[in-house]
């Protein structure tokens, strides 16, 4: 079929894809990798923070006497704004990096750009284990969130590109196990590495990070280039020969020109009703459209963000960022740290019903009962810390604390198995090809600069010396999520089940909260022509010329009746 065949489509809405492989599985599960960087940078900060000798050499403060009183103690740690600056300009560079990898990845491809934040990543991490001033130890926490914003936004993009649909949700929610994984990782050696009175305490966590960096970007040199990237760029023959790797079918299975057909088509539609001229104007088409309509660019971009804004504004990364500072300044917990690893525990365990949960019921339906699991347990963890749980010295009750807990880990729990891995998947599956790279990093970097947001003002809402919410912060964290559950209602399309075209056709058709009934009717290969006249491989229809880095594929009998309000 490739080098000058030509690709036929099918008007079957039952045969755009082939069968689901364990290849598939395998590719997808090691990508899902790139979510140890994001959970390890996010759960050893943490830690290090609350670390005695880490203090002293950031602070110059004394280790506290055997003998030494309550408020000296109470004196030994970070000031507000060294733990505000050190957390959240990991998320500052993330947020950047996140935002132009989708520029990057339409112009490398998929792979390298991940690539590429790897050996960022390393830079970053070379000078945050030789750091000893909180300068440098800056400057290599910006460097390397550059290089995990790299990594975060494109692995969602390329797991959502080459994954079958029936397991599409499972596999990238794999992404969000892994992210746990990180935390979980971070959390024991940092527990291993607390007690050590040498700059081994803080370095050891910080280098085992090469390690991350290292499998996942040799491995990616391994991996296929995403089919629909070459569709993207008009290069056919390499699709065909991408897709026939991702799906492990000969190249010139009927599933394989199926499936490439119905990418070509929907890709050709798309650049039809918003065509892509300039760079900046193919920046503008994220943007393009009205709010009423959930097929508008607008709309999706928006949704996106939005999503991944309620994901971070559910508080959950309070408990990983600050629970171990939080843990402390409850003079409530004798061993902050073990709390701060069980909680993490309970992220690891309560993810992966999510890979069976998230294609049984659906992305809208997990969100919107987790959004609800979340509010009640936030509510209830702020009611007893305000009332019987309060730090009353040898009086304080030890029940109360431990429910305290216990509705911090189900809150955890809620999270894990819905907000955490559904927020990814839908993310890769609302955007059409032209503008998917650009809004999987806009919604990506949504996600870090709230992030970075929570990490800088958490310290000042919690603070005994600031606004000293302690546990009340939970009644705020509780009413966001009750945002968060009506954002999800009234917003979040069902796209459980369906192709990445399917997705693009139930959203001009039905509005999010009648998605979940829809049915594919027909097919994009149909509507462009491609079943009777098909498209040649290497031939004239792929050109160059949509825009400076951008591809248009010559449009064929564009519906005149299909437009974006």
């Amino acid at each position: 079929m490739a080098g000058g065949g030509v690709v036929h489509g099918t008007a079957d809405t039952s045969r755009i894809e082939a069968p689901v492989t364990v290849k598939a599985y395998l590719m997808c599960a090691f990508a899902a990798f790139g979510g140890i960087f994001f959970g390890y940078d996010t759960g050893w900060m943490g830690g290090v923070m609350g670390m005695k000798y880490y203090i002293r050499q950031y602070t110059h403060i004394p280790y506290p006497g055997p003998d030494a009183d309550a408020d000296t103690k109470a004196l030994f740690v970070l000031p507000g704004w060294q733990q505000s600056l050190l957390t959240g300009i990991l998320s500052c560079g993330t947020f950047f990096g996140a935002l132009i990898a989708g520029d990057i990845a339409d112009r490398i491809g998929r792979r390298w750009t991940i690539i590429s934040g790897c050996l960022t990543f390393i830079v970053g991490c070379i000078l945050e284990t030789a750091s000893t001033t909180l300068a440098v130890m800056v400057v290599g926490r910006l460097i390397a969130g550059a290089g995990v914003g790299f990594i975060s936004a494109i692995i969602i993009l390329y797991m959502s590109e080459i994954a079958p649909k029936k397991v599409r949700g499972a596999l990238v929610a794999g992404y969000q196990f892994c992210i746990t994984i990180g935390i979980l990782l971070a959390n024991c050696v940092v527990y291993a590495t607390q007690d050590r009175d040498d700059t081994g305490s803080y370095r050891i966590p910080v280098a085992v990070q090469f390690l991350w960096a290292i499998v996942l970007g040799i491995g990616l040199f391994l991996l296929p280039e995403s089919p629909r990237y070459f569709v993207k760029k008009g290069k056919l023959d390499e699709a065909a020969r991408a897709l026939s790797n991702v799906r492990g079918q000969p190249i010139d299975s009927e599933y394989i020109q199926d499936e490439l057909a119905e990418i070509i088509a929907n890709h050709e539609y798309e650049l039809s009703v918003v065509p892509q001229t300039t760079y900046f104007a193919s920046w503008a088409n994220c943007f393009h459209g009205g709010l009423k309509s959930p097929a508008s660019n607008l709309r999706r971009t928006l949704c996106g963000i939005g999503l991944q804004m309620m994901q971070q504004l559910t508080g959950i990364n309070f408990i990983f960022y600050y629970g171990v500072v939080f843990f402390k300044s409850l003079n409530t917990i004798s061993n902050p740290f073990l709390i701060s690893l069980i909680t993490t525990l309970v992220n690891v365990l309560s993810t992966p019903i999510s890979f069976w949960m998230v294609e049984r019921f659906g992305r809208r339906n997990l969100l919107i009962l987790g959004g609800t699991g979340m509010v009640i347990s936030q509510y209830i963890v702020g009611i007893i810390g305000v009332t019987v749980g309060q730090d009353k010295g040898k009086d304080t009750n030890k029940a109360a604390v431990s429910a305290m807990i216990a509705f911090i880990c189900i809150n955890i729990s809620m999270f894990a198995s819905t907000w955490g891995p559904c927020a990814w998947v839908v993310i890769g599956e609302i955007f059409p090809l032209p503008i998917r790279s650009r809004g999987v990093g806009l919604s990506t970097s949504s996600n870090w600069f709230w992030n970075c947001i929570i990490a800088i003002i958490t310290p000042y809402l919690v603070d005994k010396q600031y606004a000293n919410l302690s546990s009340k912060i939970f009644f705020m964290w509780g009413s966001l999520c009750i945002i968060s559950v009506l954002f999800a209602y009234f917003l979040v399309p069902e796209t459980k089940g369906l192709s990445l075209e399917q997705v693009d056709r139930m959203l001009e058709e039905v509005s999010p909260r009648h998605s979940r009934s829809w049915v594919p009717h027909s097919t994009f290969a149909a509507e462009m022509g491609l079943v009777e006249k098909g498209i040649p491989l290497g031939g004239p229809t792929a050109k160059q010329g949509d825009s400076a880095e951008e591809t248009e594929i010559e449009t064929h009998n564009a519906p005149a009746n299909k437009e974006i309000v």
